[in-house]
């Protein structure tokens, strides 16, 4: 079985994320969601929220895909964090050339550590590459309207997060 795992704070799970989750799942029999806790980043939603609503929006790419979707909290270091679900590859999202500098040096910190585990970067379809999460955040923190970015249950949940 070919295992990935998809790591990220998703706080929230965007438009983005999902549709590098549905690419992914052409890669791989089982993808692993792992929802960081990431306390330095002082995410908005708490973690127990964060993994509702991945595993929420999930459910339906894996019904479409006729993969296996499991999303997994962890607090470790990535590379341990596949070593523990079996993950032989790590899939990662690029958005711009910016973010592959960090990418290119995580991945080269992985595989000293591990070179078993094998790193694939995916670029969600390009009317998604520009969503990020902080965006999402401050756009709904300044009362913009977040459904172009997020699906409906998300917006809801960003929304009721800043009512004022």
């Amino acid at each position: 079985m070919r295992i990935g795992l998809y790591p990220g704070t998703f706080d929230p799970i965007t438009l983005g994320h999902a549709d590098i989750i549905k690419r992914a799942m052409i890669l791989v029999d089982r993808l692993v969601i792992g929802v960081a806790i990431n306390r330095d980043k002082g995410p908005l939603f708490t973690l127990e929220e964060r993994v509702a609503m991945v595993e929420d929006e999930c459910r339906a790419i894996a019904q479409a895909t006729g993969g296996e979707i499991v999303v997994h909290p962890f607090e470790n270091l990535l590379i341990d964090c596949a070593r523990d679900v079996g993950a032989r590859v790590i899939i990662r999202g690029l958005r711009a050339v910016a973010d592959f500098e960090y990418e290119f040096q995580m991945v080269g910190m992985n595989r000293a550590m591990d070179d078993s585990v094998e790193t694939v970067f995916l670029m969600a379809d390009a009317r998604r590459q520009a969503i990020a999460s902080k965006l999402v955040k401050e756009i709904a923190r300044l009362g913009g309207d977040t459904s172009k970015f997020v699906t409906p249950a998300v917006n809801r949940a960003l929304t009721a997060r800043f009512v004022r």
